[in-house]
Formats: structure tokens, C-alpha cells, sequence
């Protein structure tokens, strides 16, 4: 009994051991800033190099009571409105996924202290059965977004631009 109960756990473990070895996550281009003196945001791009799909549940620090997974959406109004994320976010094999402004991200709620400038934020990203990343990145309060893409406003008709 013992000997079937042990072939069978271990059936169920050698699956989440196999992926954990099929997976590589790397963090590239990582950096946090404040949203207030009480909540920040972390953006990065993750690659996977891996041979099995990845997906971050959740991530970690100590420098917040709480770190979550937000993204905006469109409210179905035109109003972006930003979200928790549920069921994570997946990276595929082989394929990376970016956290930025205005899109997915780590929001970090409850902070301990104002993130400065020049500060680094030590996160741990929590990808399930493909296992942990540590990750440290600065802080930069002074970075632009990325250049966005055009806006989309559907049949909302713009107004001309002011000539003098």
C-alpha cells in the first residue's frame, strides 16, 4: 500500500519537476516609480526560454503590504480603467511578455516608504510549477512611457486644432 501510494505521488510530482526544468525566465529592462507616497508600479519584460508556457500568479516584496497583478481595460465607455488581473499573465514558450505603463504591470499597494529615485525594489515573481524569479530593479520616477501607439477613437470625432 505504501509502495502504490509513493508511485503515485510521485507520478503527480514528476510533472511539476519536468516544467520547472523546461523553463527559463529572465527579466529585462526592469523599473519601479511611485504613483503616490503610498502606492508604485513595477514594468519589465519577461522572456521565456524555455519549452513550456509560464504564467506569473503572483509576485512578492518587501517593500509594500501587498504587490498585485493590474492591467487596464477599456471600461466600454472610452474610459480606461485599471484592474487586478486574474488567473496571472501568461509567457509562452519562447516568447516574452512586457509590463508597461498603460497595459499590464505590478502594482505595488501599501508601500512602507516613498519610492526614490536611485532606490532598488527587490521583487519575487511567483510563475507556479515553472518556479521563482528574484529580481531587483531601480527606481526611476523620471522615466517617460514608451512611445504609445495611436489612440483609437472609434466614432468619436476629434476637434480640428486651433489656428490663430
Amino acid at each position: 500500500m505504501k509502495l502504490t501510494l509513493l508511485a503515485a505521488l510521485t507520478a503527480i510530482a514528476l510533472p511539476a519537476a519536468v516544467l520547472a526544468q523546461d523553463a527559463t525566465i529572465t527579466v529585462a529592462d526592469g523599473y519601479a516609480r511611485s504613483a503616490n507616497p503610498k502606492a508604485g508600479a513595477a514594468f519589465m519584460t519577461l522572456h521565456n526560454t524555455g519549452t513550456a508556457d509560464c504564467t506569473l500568479t503572483a509576485v512578492t516584496t518587501d517593500l509594500a503590504e501587498r504587490a498585485e497583478l493590474h492591467t487596464h481595460k477599456d471600461a466600454g465607455d472610452g474610459v480606461m480603467k485599471m484592474g487586478k488581473i486574474e488567473g496571472g499573465i501568461l509567457v509562452p514558450a519562447g516568447a516574452e511578455h512586457t509590463l508597461a505603463r498603460g497595459s499590464d504591470h505590478v502594482m505595488l499597494m501599501g508601500l512602507k516608504a516613498p519610492l526614490e529615485n536611485g532606490q532598488e525594489v527587490a521583487l519575487t515573481l511567483d510563475f507556479g510549477a515553472c518556479g521563482t524569479v528574484e529580481t531587483v530593479m531601480p527606481v526611476d520616477n523620471d522615466r517617460k512611457p514608451e512611445a504609445a501607439a495611436p489612440m483609437h477613437h472609434g466614432n468619436h470625432a476629434m476637434p480640428a486644432p486651433a489656428t490663430n
